[in-house]
């Protein structure tokens, strides 16, 4: 697996810098935030997008994935969703995932994270899934056109919350063109076990988030080694199915001290790869 580190807890410089501080940390990839400061695709221009093309080439940086899940710039973090009462907010949403698609294709990013649905705001569970369905069919083509896996992250409070829920959803989908955004910390908070779901889930998962969260398992992302979630044994288990892609630090409670956030993270990491492989030789002599 390869680590990186999300853009969206550097809200506070614009992403060329961010792309820069993440480099020189240690990383070997950045998941950028589709939104503002750093990369709405309205407000990007072709020389915007080679600029961006430059400083990864610069920083010999990798698009971990596109993060197109919140939508600040038109709304807040949930709105507008994928199952708005108001047709046109829900076109808004439709549109910004085109847009997004669009971006990842110009940028070399293989997969792009949207939200599981959104809030139902008294909305029933049938009727938002209904509403779901027909947005990802809306963007399903582009995304094949593109060669972009829609991978969807289920979060605590949204309409598509823990495993059950995602699978269900997932048989009604082109496994070439969708798949899951698996967030650690959001299935900790509705009381799954990280470890085992990704054994069960292997094939399906394209890109992961890393976090930790307390005991109370409240909502709130934590650095690494802080909350109540066996981080070893859930880095340990993405080694041990193989699985070779990005597992991304998303620390965006860290906006006051991102680039120190992400240092910190970084040593962690690091720390568990030096441990990780002294246990690898430590059992290979005792047989």
């Amino acid at each position: 697996m390869k680590f990186a580190f999300s853009s969206n807890a550097f809200l506070r410089c614009d992403l060329l810098e961010a792309i820069r501080i993440i480099s020189a940390t240690g990383y070997q990839g950045i998941e950028i935030m589709a939104d503002v400061p750093h990369a709405y695709p309205l407000h990007l221009t072709p020389r915007d997008i080679r600029a961006i093309r430059t400083a990864l080439d610069d920083a010999n940086l990798e698009i971990s994935n596109i993060n197109a899940f919140m939508h600040h710039a038109d709304g807040d973090t949930y709105h507008p969703s994928w199952i708005e009462r108001d047709p046109a907010l829900r076109a808004k949403r439709i549109d910004y995932t085109l847009r997004c698609l669009d971006l990842a294709e110009a940028l070399g990013a293989r997969t792009l994270s949207t939200e599981p649905g959104g809030p139902l705001d008294g909305m029933t569970a049938e009727e938002g899934l209904y509403l779901y369905r027909e947005g990802l069919h809306a963007v399903e083509g582009r995304a094949r056109e593109r060669g972009v896996r829609i991978l969807i992250e289920p979060e605590p409070g949204l309409l598509i919350e823990n495993s059950n829920q995602f699978l269900k959803l997932f048989q009604e989908l082109d496994p070439e063109v969708f798949g899951l955004n698996f967030d650690v910390g959001h299935f900790f908070c509705v009381r799954e076990d990280p470890a085992q779901l990704v054994r069960s889930m292997r094939g399906i998962m394209h890109h992961f988030h890393l976090e930790d969260i307390a005991e109370t398992r409240v909502h709130h992302h934590l650095m690494l080694g802080e909350g109540a979630i066996d981080l070893p044994d859930v880095l340990h288990t993405i080694q041990e199915i193989g699985f070779t892609g990005f597992v991304t630090v998303e620390l965006y409670t860290y906006e006051h001290a991102a680039a120190e956030a992400a240092s910190q993270a970084f040593r962690y990491l690091q720390n568990w790869k030096h441990q990780a492989a002294f246990k690898e030789v430590i059992g290979e002599e005792l047989f």
